[in-house]
């Protein structure tokens, strides 16, 4: 996502690079940077006192997530070093040698293919990271490694899950690789350690900071920051099916797919969407239903918080506008189609919704317009 700063913005998001100019910040200027160039431009419209928080946890999320998915390490030692990796994060002081270990394992991941160089940067880094980290106040150390927690539980359940192992070009030994979440509770449980988590995380820390949020419930919120979470994530599962089920990844439960006559394998054919197509008609509702819950809590932020609404407001109508790809494609499980918006669309988004952030009735109105494109 790319974000058009003008104005105010644009002296806010300056002295935003300015500030990460210091010393024990230098890494979410130019590391987050170059390992996500789309969130660091996102995160110049989080408010000043809340960004470097939600920075650090997203660099530490995303050193977790190069672990979990370099697939030339081996699957046990990948368990190990998240474990290790959390047992740091929840308590640097009395965990060093677990970092070291980590580091230690270095020239593994510059060996692996799916490690790039800033990848492999930001885990030689993660001292710094534990610095800043801890330079946070109390509050806000407890929340991010709460979430952080959570993310790298979920990522190790997954590894866990599905012990196959990316599937050849081909399909080749498709039914020997590919593994299945079983029930609807399995995919909901993903959902929120994915980013269900990082939504009641984002609620907690917004109300501990944001004056304007002392009203909200917060436990009430965090819930609904909850459902939020899972809408983005139901939706990435249904954008990424013929790339999950290559890497031997079935988020789609067989309680699902067996009543429509369709086994996990049976997904690698294109050909059978039209069986498969009440299965992600029933994906799309449940999507939806989250995302309207989402749309709730955007439309609860007060006014006066414009860059709180907008973080909120744009992340939802990207997804509808991808579930709308997703509910008319005929090509959902060809893996030669990759399903996402074109950038026309992201700019159009922005450009009709930039202004009407203080207007609730006018962006709800959108989001129907929006909403009703979605064909399940």
């Amino acid at each position: 996502m790319v974000i058009f700063l003008t104005g105010a913005d644009c002296n806010e998001y300056k002295s935003f690079n300015m500030v990460t100019q210091a010393p024990d910040q230098t890494l979410l200027r130019t590391l987050l940077k170059s390992v996500s160039r789309s969130f660091y431009l996102t995160l110049a419209v989080v408010p000043v006192d809340v960004r470097a928080q939600v920075g650090m946890a997203y660099l530490l999320a995303r050193a977790a997530d190069t672990i979990a998915d370099t697939e030339m390490i081996e699957r046990p030692l990948r368990l190990r070093y998240l474990t290790r990796l959390r047992e740091w994060i929840m308590d640097p002081a009395t965990h060093r040698e677990a970092l070291r270990e980590i580091q230690s394992a270095l020239p593994d991941f510059r060996s692996a293919a799916q490690a790039d160089r800033s990848e492999r940067a930001l885990l030689s880094q993660l001292d710094e990271c534990g610095a800043l980290l801890d330079s946070f106040t109390r509050e806000d150390q407890s929340v991010i490694r709460w979430v952080l927690g959570i993310l790298i539980q979920g990522m190790q359940k997954d590894l866990t899950d599905f012990p196959g192992e990316s599937i050849p070009a081909g399909g080749g030994h498709a039914e020997q690789s590919l593994v299945a979440l079983k029930t609807s509770a399995d995919l909901d449980l993903y959902t929120y350690h994915a980013a269900g988590c990082v939504g009641e995380f984002w609620t907690r820390l917004m109300c501990a900071h944001r004056v304007a949020l002392r009203d909200w419930d917060v436990e009430r919120m965090a819930q609904a920051g909850v459902r939020f979470g899972k809408g983005l994530q139901y939706t990435n599962v249904l954008r990424d099916i013929p790339a999950d089920l290559r890497r031997g990844r079935c988020y789609i439960p067989s309680e699902l797919l067996e009543p429509a006559g369709l086994q996990p394998a049976g997904l690698l054919d294109p050909a059978s969407l039209p069986a498969f197509a009440p299965v992600r008609n029933q994906l799309l509702r449940l999507a939806l239903e989250h995302l309207d819950q989402g749309w709730l809590y955007t439309m609860a932020i007060p006014r006066s918080e414009l860059r709180l609404r907008l973080a909120c407001a744009w992340p939802i109508l990207f997804a509808l506008k991808t579930l709308q790809r997703v509910s008319v494609s005929d090509r959902l499980l060809d893996p030669a189609v990759t399903i996402k918006m074109t950038r026309g669309e992201v700019y159009r988004i922005m450009a009709l919704t930039g202004g009407t952030l203080g207007c609730g009735r006018t962006l709800t109105a959108y989001y129907g317009h929006l909403r009703k494109a979605v064909a399940c």
